[in-house]
């Protein structure tokens, strides 16, 4: 969980960003000294934050004709507050916004285009999927920063006393595998976070998604999907699989305990890597497991991209939009992300930046490998919205408190109100 500063302090850096943006002139010109721009970074303040405060001034350093304003927002708040911020014209000139406000910002008019801008040069060095969710209505509007995805964590101390010599590849075999493990080591194979983003890779793996964004169709109803979260509710009752914990703290536990060799697998990202390595399971690096989600009834496996892009705010004037992009391309750069990577076990969105210092790091070297399997979120503005209802349902639906087609009709027709001129099943 990312934490903030504080609310006065916000309020703050957010009269800063005011009279840095805008069409009104904001502070500095070509006459009057260095431009300043105010960014807002929303990593975690304590454990990433630092290292993006250091290459803030790193880039001033070597652009003496840009100031940066450095604000840590906290997650949690950064979208509702840029939305604020940016109807009222008073929002920054560079915001670190998660993959998934994109589209949203940019449908609103709140973010510049990028393309053909210095922020957009090196383009084509970053992995296409990335790029592509950083696009609405075919226009670029981010560029990606750090990315994820979830794979397969997994014990291999563990699994190797089980007898088990490799990953699952399919729902099947890491439903047998976690029976074996907890038969011959007493430990629980497998623990799943009941959350909807946490239940797409058995989406993909049936070939489906929340939504057919070419038909406009809402197809997380769709019999695929009813079968994929069928092979979620079968898998979640087997035997050598955690008790699903749906209470608040639950995402805490499953971690806990994983992390602490009491429990074999789980599905995760890379955001957990640090954490993962500093529990006493993997004092030796060398037995933290990560493969491809495992693959559904199609043969394929498949896991959401998740992410950051810089974005630039269409209502700042040229002089500021102009040092925005040059920061962009600055903070995106391959040497940027390399330091990055090294300092905060983050992974890079471009290749030339996985270094073999970079790739020393087992976490970031193991989703390396598995990025290939990752979805791009499609380029629709309320497409992320559709994981809290997927989410709500979820837990009734694993619990058995209802059927999983009257759970997933509960979601389609939450996506029916947030997009009308689609077609529901």
């Amino acid at each position: 969980m990312r934490r903030g500063i504080a609310a006065v302090a916000l309020a703050a850096a957010v009269i800063v960003s005011a009279s840095a943006c805008g069409s009104g002139g904001g502070s500095g010109s070509a006459a009057s000294g260095p431009v300043t721009i105010t960014w807002w970074d929303t990593s975690d303040a304590t454990n990433e934050a630092p290292v993006f405060k250091a290459l803030a001034a790193d880039f001033e350093k070597a652009n003496p004709d840009v100031k940066v304003t450095y604000v840590n927002v906290p997650f949690a708040d950064a979208q509702s507050k840029f939305q604020t911020a940016a109807g009222s014209k008073g929002a920054p000139d560079v915001l670190r916004a998660d993959v998934g406000w994109t589209a949203g910002f940019a449908k609103s008019g709140f973010l510049a285009p990028l393309d053909s801008t210095p922020a957009a040069t090196d383009a084509a060095a970053f992995q296409p999927s990335l790029v592509q969710q950083a696009k609405y209505d075919g226009k670029l509007y981010g560029v990606p920063q750090v990315t994820d995805t979830l794979a397969l964590m997994y014990n291999k101390d563990l699994f190797a006393k089980a007898g088990i010599t490799k990953a699952p590849t399919t729902w099947d075999e890491l439903k047998a595998d976690a029976a074996q493990v907890k038969e011959r080591t007493g430990v629980d194979g497998f623990a799943f976070n009941p959350q909807g983003y946490y239940a797409m890779p058995f989406l993909y793996g049936e070939g489906t998604d929340m939504l057919d964004v070419a038909a406009k169709r809402i197809t997380v109803n769709s019999p695929a999907a009813v079968k994929g979260i069928d092979t979620l509710k079968a898998l979640v009752a087997s035997p050598g699989i955690a008790k699903l914990d749906t209470t608040s703290n639950g995402y805490g536990t499953i971690m806990d305990a994983f992390d602490n060799g009491k429990v074999a697998a789980i599905i995760q990202g890379p955001w957990e890597n640090a954490n993962v390595l500093k529990g006493t399971a993997f004092a030796d690096k060398a037995n933290l497991g990560i493969a491809t989600v495992p693959a559904g009834s199609t043969g394929k496996a498949g896991a959401p991209l998740g992410g950051h892009n810089l974005v630039a705010y269409a209502g700042s004037d040229a002089a500021h939009q102009a040092a925005a992009q040059k920061f962009i391309a600055f903070m995106t750069s391959a040497q940027t992300q390399t330091t990055t990577a090294t300092k905060n076990g983050t992974l890079p969105t471009r290749a030339d930046s996985y270094t073999p210092e970079v790739k020393a790091n087992p976490g970031i070297a193991g989703y390396q490998a598995v990025l290939p399997s990752g979805q791009p979120r499609p380029a629709v503005a309320q497409y992320s919205s559709l994981y809290d209802p997927l989410g709500t349902d979820l837990i009734k639906i694993l619990s058995g408190q209802e059927s999983t087609q009257a759970g997933l009709d509960n979601v389609a027709a939450a996506a029916k109100k947030l997009l009308p001129d689609y077609t529901a099943q």
